[in-house]
């Protein structure tokens, strides 16, 4: 089972936005990799490298968005064909944008669990009965997500995706207020993280299992730049 993340960011600005002294980019891609998730993909656009520069020594891949009439559905779709083109068996993907950077890798390996064991619905998180992101979305329902109008913002690519009949979604409570409250509201003024109200899935969780994995003497490596255009994906 490979779930990915896909961290999007429609501007330099979204994307280098200060969270608690890094970039929001690298915030969100190391609570992604620590959490588990793989590959790790960032979308954003990068004129003249600061992006890339913030995200050195993260394992991720840095692609160019895609263009702008094709609206959000086509940024997300970008990035889950890049994912795809980094490991082809990739199943899932965490959608992520990238002014939620608080969010952290407890809620990325809840989402992973909770996929393993129910693998065909969307998955998204809450807090306090609010929904937040990032979204997990079974690749099963990429193409019907693909075919959604370019002029629907992010939560209603979601509903439409839904209630057009491709597929289920679930919420899982996770406690991490991360999810709803975006970067605007400073790490410390955050409410407290509370955790799963119950557990996502029935095992106990790895946090960090991917983070953990890797020697500390291993060399740095990412962001890798993507090509302009990602590899033909055969769904």
């Amino acid at each position: 089972m490979t779930v990915a993340a896909v961290i999007l960011a429609a501007s330099i600005e979204s994307a280098l936005a200060d969270a608690a002294g890094v970039a929001r980019v690298r915030r969100i891609a190391d609570s992604a990799w620590a959490g588990g998730a793989t590959p790790i993909v960032v979308v954003a656009p990068d004129p003249d490298g600061t992006v890339a520069l913030a995200l050195a020594g993260a394992p991720v891949t840095l692609g160019a968005p895609a263009p702008h009439e094709g609206g959000p559905v086509a940024q997300i779709v970008r990035a889950i064909e890049l994912a795809i083109a980094e490991i082809s068996d990739t199943d899932a993907a965490l959608i992520w944008p990238a002014r939620l950077c608080w969010a952290g890798p407890e809620t990325v390996t809840s989402l992973i669990e909770a996929h393993g064991v129910d693998r065909e619905r969307l998955l998204r998180p809450a807090f306090r009965g609010e929904a937040g992101w990032p979204v997990l979305l079974p690749l099963g329902g990429l193409a019907a997500f693909r075919a959604l109008s370019p002029t629907l913002m992010p939560d209603d690519l979601l509903a439409a995706l839904v209630e057009g009949g491709s597929i289920e979604a679930r919420p899982v409570d996770l406690g991490d207020p991360g999810t709803v409250i975006d970067g605007a509201t400073p790490r410390d003024q955050l409410p407290p993280y509370e955790g799963p109200s119950e557990p996502a899935a029935p095992h106990a969780h790895e946090w960090g299992a991917a983070a953990a994995a890797t020697p500390e003497e291993a060399p740095l490596r990412g962001p890798t730049l993507a090509r302009d255009e990602p590899a033909e994906v055969t769904e």
